[in-house]
């Protein structure tokens, strides 16, 4: 037998080789069933060895090859195995997570004819004969399938299932085999014109010149297309889109959040006559499926999606364009942790494509790529069409009176902005009714026991819900420390702002969007329709509501209370803020109107919030980098964060001590300098959901030296696999807690 080594999807930096029966044909990059221990598992195969290192008697023969073909392309394959050395992620997860769900558990990768039917000569001399079925519905199918001269799809909506198999099992309709041929994009247009001209808006002289820029570049380059809110950025994608869908290769445009993708598919809808499809959390494992599928086989011209998406293969991508990318979304949290951002760079260099990056807050990472000139800056300083940039205005909070966090100047100024007939939107950044439930008489605080952080009160489900492990539990009847029935809360969530609103404002209609609002699938892209149609006017939100909406009858903008973020050890946190002000002030005046933004404080005199009203974002981003710099900080460093998650919280911190000692023993052998080993200590949120985490964060100023440590220190991996602790390894942290 034949040796073949595979990659499981196992959190093992290891591969594993079994036997092949002959009469198997197969290939790199195809899937196999292989039994594993117990179970059986689907992986992919990497290689063909001589020789093993286990001995031949004790290898196992795969069960079944799944495929005839490599699922990676050449450049697919490159970038995957690249990010699992870069990232140190085992081979096997992140081969298996670049595919879709279906194809992880077996699916094939053939593309399925939508099922056709036909009525049956006996289904013909029942109609003749006037005979009518019992069956309603069935009878109505079936005259409908007599009428057409096509085959019906049994897909159609309009008829269940069951009134499908009936008609089957009488002998009334038969299925008709018709095998499925995949037609590119390119040949389906005919001779329709690949953009809807009326809808083209016409370009500034800003807009006008980034475009040229654009257009006329050949092969890869990275551009950061820093443009201020409402400078139209959107529209500078979209003609440059059309440009490479001329040139009939596809484009590929990354979104931070769900949110903004059926707006985007919209827009871009309404603009083009091709084929456009989304790839986000919200689509069930079919759908997924088929549009990996359709992007693969060039039947898809623009591919929309959320992170993820990046690794969709495509038949001729042309382009790849991240919207917001300054976005923390674009960064994996779990799993293997990659940036998105990042690797869709690398994947523009690896095709020799074109990448653009738009914000209207760039990351201190890409204004220092700007800096190094790794990226190339294309400004867009005025805001498109006739839209104005919106005053702005910061509110004392302190010795003021507060209804539900508004002050009275706040609910003053948008009694104005509503009487003129135009939308307010209000951002606060915390859910739920209330964040912290307590006991008047002694102040014990209900809190989440498996994290040691306070339940929010959500008041329409009358539960107390965790956003950290996402437990619930009913409202406590009594105080849980003296028996006291006076319970209270304190704090302010956007339901609690929604209800006070409702009773302040009753002739309005208002809009909560928040990720409890819209769980149910539809409910996001429903709500925005309404807001769009003016059919709400006060706009209540959190960070969903923030990015890249454009609300032309928005004229207020109010930030409720950001004073929690002034003040964080996360050194990004200013950053953070800062993009998160603009991007919410940005919401204001986007249409002919005058906007305004007010920030409530209770630290008006705040540096921060001084230089961003006075100055605006592009010199708070020069300044902060001078300081990043000074402190040897990324982007002028790089980092590695170590943590240790368990149950028993002195063994977690023995865990990291060992792992910590491990590292400087290899730092000492290898004669390096320079090296920073921060902790190990608790983490920000030291217990979530019942385990306790310890962290330890390592960095250098040169990238390569950190990897060569990871590298050594893979060859002492295995000593640190525990049961009853889990370790994670990130590089290039984004979020520290």
């Amino acid at each position: 037998m034949k040796l073949v080594r595979l990659a499981l999807p196992v959190p093992l930096a290891r591969h594993f080789d079994y036997l092949l029966p002959q009469e198997m044909p197969i290939t790199q990059g195809a899937r196999v069933r292989v039994p594993f221990g117990r179970q059986e598992k689907i992986g992919i195969v990497i290689g063909f060895p001589e020789e093993s290192d286990v001995p031949k008697e004790k290898l196992k023969a795969i069960s079944e090859v799944l495929d005839q073909h490599n699922l990676f392309d050449e450049e697919m394959w490159h970038l995957l195995t690249w990010a699992a050395n870069y990232y140190h992620a085992p081979l096997g997860e992140v081969l298996v997570s670049a595919l879709p769900v279906k194809l992880r558990q077996g699916e094939s990768t053939q593309r399925q004819a939508p099922m056709l039917f036909q009525v049956t000569e006996k289904g013909k001399e029942a109609l003749a004969s006037g005979m009518t079925l019992k069956a309603k519905k069935q009878h109505a199918l079936l005259q409908e399938l007599a009428r057409l001269t096509n085959y019906f799809p049994k897909s159609s909506e309009r008829y269940s299932p069951a009134v499908w198999k009936a008609l089957g099992e009488k002998g009334y309709i038969e299925a008709v085999d018709q095998p499925f041929t995949p037609l590119p994009w390119a040949e389906k247009l005919a001779q329709r014109p690949i953009a809807v001209a009326q809808n083209r808006l016409v370009l500034n002289t800003q807009q006008s010149l980034v475009v040229s820029r654009l257009n006329f570049h050949q092969g890869f380059g990275a551009f950061l297309l820093n443009g201020v809110t409402g400078s139209g950025k959107t529209e500078v994608y979209l003609q440059v889109i059309e440009e490479v869908l001329k040139r009939g290769a596809q484009v590929l445009v990354l979104v931070p959040e769900i949110g903004l993708t059926p707006q985007t598919i919209q827009r871009f809808q309404a603009r083009f006559n091709v084929e456009i499809d989304a790839l986000h959390s919200h689509l069930n494992d079919s759908e997924r499926l088929n549009t990996w599928l359709r992007a693969k086989n060039g039947e898809s011209a623009i591919i929309i999606g959320t992170r993820s998406a990046l690794f969709t293969q495509f038949q001729r991508l042309g382009l790849i364009i991240i919207d917001e990318e300054h976005d923390g979304s674009f960064k994996q949290q779990d799993g293997w942790r990659y940036h998105a951002r990042d690797l869709a760079v690398l994947r523009a260099k690896n095709l020799a494509i074109p990448i653009i990056l738009g914000s209207a807050t760039p990351s201190l990472e890409s204004l220092h790529n700007v800096q190094n000139g790794k990226f190339t800056e294309l400004q867009l300083s005025r805001r498109a069409g006739l839209s104005q940039f919106s005053a702005q205005q910061l509110i004392d909070l302190k010795n003021q009176p507060i209804t539900a966090g508004l002050s009275q100047q706040l609910i003053k100024q948008m009694q104005q902005h509503l009487e003129k007939g135009n939308q307010v939107m209000l951002f606060l950044n915390r859910r739920g009714f209330a964040p912290v439930l307590l006991c008047h008489e002694c102040g014990w605080i209900c809190q989440c026991d498996s994290c040691e952080k306070p339940y929010t009160y959500h008041q329409k489900n009358r539960v107390l819900r965790c956003h950290h492990c996402a437990s619930q539990r009913v409202v406590p009847l009594q105080c849980g420390h003296c028996g006291s029935t006076h319970l209270i809360t304190t704090g302010v969530g956007t339901e609690q702002l929604e209800q006070a609103l409702s009773e302040r404002f009753p002739d309005f209609r208002i809009s909560r969007i928040d990720r409890d609002s819209t769980a149910r699938k539809g409910a996001l892209e429903q709500n925005l329709q309404e807001i769009q149609a003016g059919k709400s006017q006060i706009l209540i939100g959190t960070q969903m509501l923030a990015k890249g909406h454009h609300f032309p009858n928005v004229t207020l903008v109010a930030l409720v209370n950001v004073d929690s973020s002034l003040f964080s050890t996360d050194f990004r946190a200013e950053e953070r803020l800062a993009q998160l002000y603009v991007q919410v002030a940005g919401r204001a005046g986007r249409g002919e109107k005058q906007g305004e933004v007010v920030l409530q404080t209770h630290y008006p005199d705040h540096p921060l919030l001084k230089s961003l009203l006075t100055e605006g974002y592009g010199a708070f981003a020069q300044e902060a980098l001078k300081l990043r710099q000074l402190m040897g900080l990324p982007p002028y460093a790089s980092q590695v964060l170590f943590r240790g998650v368990g149950r028993d919280n002195d063994k977690v911190a023995e865990f990291l001590q060992n792992l910590t000692a491990c590292l400087q023993q290899i730092i000492t052998q290898q004669g390096w300098q320079g090296f920073q080993l921060l902790g190990p200590f608790h983490s920000p949120m030291a217990k979530k959901a019942g385990h306790y985490r310890w962290q330890l964060l390592v960095q250098h100023t040169h990238r390569g030296l950190l990897q060569q440590l990871l590298s050594h220190f893979d060859l002492h991996k295995a000593q640190f696999l525990r049961n009853n602790i889990r370790l994670t390894v990130d590089i290039d942290p984004q979020d520290l807690g």
